[in-house]
């Protein structure tokens, strides 16, 4: 039998030799690109090429959640809008009111601002149990009763015959309809409307950081 020199011998197992380098070179490759993607930006390369399956993972700490809610501040919800006529007056103890009065009436616009002062939540306020959250959020409270200057008028002014214009009593009047503006706005609601508001807000913003269960307190 005749011994082929080196340079004749088949050479067929070249091409799956050189395939299976190529492949292992592309493995390597994928691996310290994924680890690069991984060390800078914390995404791991399956999530940036649509291969990664399952739940979306919470990585959002207490603190970070305290410190975005603390953020939103004064958080104003619900604005309450009156129109409303006040009466005043002035009486002399001694003569009739054709004689000494002095009464005026205003046709009063005002509004209340209710909301959350947000600021006032506390570490110990939010709880967080994997992908469920639990937020107990500062009571809703009013923020400013103020009457419209532009839109708030003197209706009537009635002075006796034998007496001039009180220039504080329109001043009286007004503090007044402040007064009566806030109370007609708590009785119909204005503090519960304003606390269910901020719930919303909140738990609209929390679920978009990706916890499953949201419950705002």
């Amino acid at each position: 039998m005749r011994t082929l020199p080196a340079s004749e011998i088949p050479r067929k197992h070249a091409p799956l030799a050189w395939l299976a380098g190529i492949l292992l070179g592309g493995l390597v490759t994928l691996a310290l690109v994924g680890t690069a993607v991984w060390l800078s930006t914390g995404v791991g390369l399956l999530h940036l090429m649509g291969l990664a399956g399952g739940r979306t993972l919470v990585n959002v700490g207490q603190p970070t959640i305290v410190r975005q809610i603390q953020q939103l501040q004064r958080l104003e919800t619900v604005s309450y809008t009156m129109d409303k006529i006040i009466s005043g007056e002035h009486e002399n103890p001694y003569l009739p009111k054709f004689l000494a009065g002095d009464r005026i009436l205003l046709v009063v616009h005002g509004e209340v601002i209710g909301g959350v002062d947000l600021a006032k939540l506390q570490a110990k306020d939010v709880v967080i149990h994997g992908q469920n959250i639990r937020i107990a959020l500062p009571k809703a409270e009013i923020f400013s009763t103020r009457i419209d200057n532009t839109k708030t008028r003197v209706y009537s002014r009635d002075t006796g015959l034998f007496s001039s214009p009180d220039p504080n009593l329109e001043s009286e009047v007004r503090e007044e309809a402040e007064r009566q503006l806030q109370q007609a706005a708590l009785q119909d609601g204005i503090l519960k409307a304003a606390d269910q508001n901020a719930h919303n807000t909140i738990q609209s913003m929390i679920k978009g950081l990706g916890f499953k269960e949201v419950d705002i307190q």
